[in-house]
């Protein structure tokens, strides 16, 4: 098959073999290139939607885009329960089997320096939510009071106000706690920007969005930490999620996209 090279990960070499149904993206099964002490796991893409120009029009196609990251995440996700993989970037194709080679030749001493750090170790994701309001039922609930006057109003409205200032700021001492306790039971932490709730889809107000390197073989305590606390809180959801191979923790050894091509 002719294309351009799309490159997943980078990783050790492995014995366990891939899923054999797995399909990469545009339907290629991926497959392992090796080079000196590092394999990459790269499928065939077609030129027409992966050269730069074309790719870079598709970034506009959000639900081509959602095909490609899923089929990307497919291969991430496989290759983690075999082995401790390098992700690379959405997007990174390269011209032709050389052109991977060539890459790993380039970055082989950052590749392995990376790959002993993040080696037999996953990342969680956790989320802090403030709850949106609910809404009453009105079958259940009498109808709100009208206020009797201008003074009533404000009244209520400060009650109101006060009432989400107070949850607001009881979320962002419950995230800053979490976050010292998880953070105690992994071996890094990264503090990523809250969540924006019209893109994510999630409901409620996102506080904390951090990932965790933590050791495989400590994962099952790291997950009993987080769910001990997920009825603690009354109006806020804490969301866990993984485990993922490490992209937080990749650092700046991650090849960017359209790099050979």
């Amino acid at each position: 098959m002719t294309g351009l090279r799309y490159v997943y990960a980078v990783c050790r070499p492995f014995g366990a073999p891939l899923q054999a149904q797995l399909a990469g993206v545009a339907g290629d099964p991926p497959r392992v290139l090796t080079h000196h002490g590092l394999v990459a796991v790269v499928s065939h893409v077609p030129e027409a939607d992966f050269a730069e120009e074309p790719f870079r029009a598709h970034l506009e196609d959000l639900d081509w885009l959602t095909t490609v990251a899923r089929a990307h995440q497919g291969v991430i996700d496989a290759l983690t329960t075999v082995t401790t993989p390098l992700p690379l970037r959405l997007g990174t194709v390269f011209r032709d089997d050389s052109g991977v080679r060539t890459m790993m030749e380039a970055r082989e001493e950052s590749f392995l320096r990376t790959l002993d750090r993040l080696d037999g170790r996953v990342e969680w994701g956790v989320k802090v939510f403030v709850e949106a309001e609910q809404t009453p039922d009105p079958a259940a609930a009498p109808p709100p009071r009208k206020p009797a006057s201008g003074r009533d109003y404000l009244r209520q409205r400060r009650r109101e106000t006060k009432s989400h200032d107070d949850l607001w700021q009881r979320a962002e001492a419950f995230s800053t706690h979490l976050h010292e306790t998880l953070s105690g039971c992994a071996e890094d932490s990264r503090l990523h920007a809250p969540q924006n709730p019209t893109l994510s889809g999630a409901s409620g107000r996102n506080v904390l969005n951090a990932a965790y390197l933590v050791p495989r073989a400590e994962s099952e305590k790291f997950v009993e930490t987080v769910e001990r606390t997920r009825d603690g809180a009354p109006g806020i959801r804490v969301e866990l999620t993984g485990p993922w191979a490490a992209y937080s923790f990749a650092g700046d050894e991650s090849v960017t996209g359209e790099e050979g091509a």
